[in-house]
């Protein structure tokens, strides 16, 4: 289960021509953290702030979002906290500079980091949803997950046994087609990133004093 991520920086927007984000997000974003969301309007691709962890429509506080971070894409139509979400095509996704897995090694969960092996921003696929608790507005977002047993990355991290899965990479050439898809059938883009183009290493979790501003950082 992904539960940590690093946002694209401002060089990584600018390298794949993506629209301005005009808010502040913080250099790495756990469970409930706030972070830019990419998704397709009637105006065309725009970012939205959200909740790291899907809040539905139902949903009377916002702690859920500790429990709906990922979402198994095989069992979406079982889950009722992203039903409605699939069934009016709310596809987003998580634009990343790396994402963090558990590695163990001599027993014990190392933080490992995944990223592109060119440095450039890649995306993972999401759903988001809209709700209002106590009249605020909250937008909010998960991270699809497929089965990675065969895939020769992913299934070396999370905790022994016969369960690994992995985030679904949305390629770069298919990224309109998935921001603007119409089916609740997303099997076309259930496969597991090219392990050519990625590299993953062991990255010790930092302790930050108080949230940085990614904006500012990483100009």
């Amino acid at each position: 289960m992904c539960a940590n991520f690093r946002p694209l920086t401002l060089s990584q927007q600018q390298q794949l021509n993506l629209p301005e984000i005009t808010f502040d997000y913080v250099k790495e974003v756990f469970p409930m953290g706030r972070f830019p969301l990419l998704f397709c309007s009637e105006h065309g691709k725009e970012w939205r702030e959200v909740v790291f962890g899907l809040v539905p429509k139902w949903a009377t506080e916002l702690e859920i979002a500790k429990k709906t971070y990922n979402a198994r894409q095989e069992t979406l139509w079982d889950k009722p906290s992203f039903q409605n979400a699939l069934h009016k095509y709310k596809f987003g996704v998580f634009a990343v500079t790396e994402f963090y897995e558990s590695k163990y090694v001599a027993g014990q969960p190392q933080r490992w980091g995944v990223r592109r092996k060119d440095g450039e921003a890649f995306y993972i696929a999401a759903l988001y949803e809209i709700c209002k608790i106590n009249n605020d507005i909250i937008r909010s977002a998960t991270m699809l997950t497929m089965d990675a047993i065969d895939h020769p990355m992913m299934s070396k991290f999370h905790e022994p046994g016969n369960v690994k899965r992995s985030v679904i990479v949305i390629p770069k050439h298919r990224l309109d087609e998935w921001l603007t898809f119409k089916s609740p059938n997303i099997a076309s883009f259930v496969q597991g990133f090219d392990v050519e183009a990625f590299e993953c290493s062991h990255v010790p979790k930092i302790k930050y004093s108080q949230p940085s501003p990614q904006l500012d950082i990483f100009n």
